[in-house]
């Protein structure tokens, strides 16, 4: 294929992408209400039930909130989509054999990216406790919906691509990019690094969520290198 067939690809793929995310926006958009007052039950549980409703500041920040719980919520649903779309423009670089492993790695990449939203979610509360009691009691938490669900749908969403790291260095090893050996040697710096990098990530910056991503990371790295040895890479 030539540039301009790879870029022509490149936006029938983007478009394609798009289109889902706005079916699955206008979904979350009718069901806004209920996603809104099941992330609630976070908010009250943190605060011991003295918090029965967020709040909002302008005229249009009700809307606004919804609009963001359909956005972010459409990008969820229509992960399968655009992970597909990702993989098939990638494919046609790849060698037959390599093809092949396809749709094990779509299949990978989202029930990867949903674990990685249940952990985020399983995170949440203890990381609310941490975060709302962190100032002492001379600090009373009175939080506005807009804060608070860019808060949780950022943690869902890193939580979710982080959690492709095991589909990123599998998809190394096969096109050998790299090597088991090379996991091995670089297993101190990697660990480093993946603390650092769940610190950086996490939009809530408490510790519960650093430990529970960074933890499983280690241990996806830790079995990328025994499946780099199964594949004899």
């Amino acid at each position: 294929m030539t540039v301009v067939e790879h870029l022509s690809e490149l936006r029938y793929r983007i478009m394609v992408s798009i289109a889902a995310v706005a079916v699955g926006a206008i979904v979350c958009f009718i069901f806004a209400p209920a996603i809104i007052g099941w992330f609630l039950d976070f908010y009250r549980n943190a605060t011991n039930g003295k918090r029965n409703a967020f709040i909002f500041t302008g005229p249009i920040d009700a809307f606004a909130t919804r609009i963001k719980v359909a956005t972010y919520g459409g990008i969820v649903l229509a992960t399968p989509v655009w992970l597909w779309q990702l993989w098939r423009f990638i494919t046609p670089g790849l060698n037959p054999k390599e093809k092949r492993y396809a749709i094990p790695f779509l299949i990978s990449s989202i029930i990867l990216f949903v674990i990685g939203g249940v952990v985020a979610l399983l995170t949440l509360q203890p990381a609310l406790d941490f975060l709302l009691t962190a100032g002492g009691s001379e600090l009373q938490p009175l939080l506005t919906a807009d804060k608070f669900l860019s808060l949780v749908s950022l943690m869902i969403v890193a939580f979710g691509v982080a959690f492709e790291f095991p589909v990123v260095l599998t998809f190394l090893l096969i096109a050998r990019v790299i090597s088991t050996r090379q996991l091995r040697h670089w297993r101190r710096w990697a660990i480093v690094g993946i603390f650092f990098f769940a610190a950086v990530i996490t939009p809530s910056q408490d510790p519960y969520s650093l430990f529970l991503m960074a933890i499983p990371l280690c241990i996806f790295y830790e079995g990328c290198i025994i499946l780099g040895r199964i594949m004899k890479r």
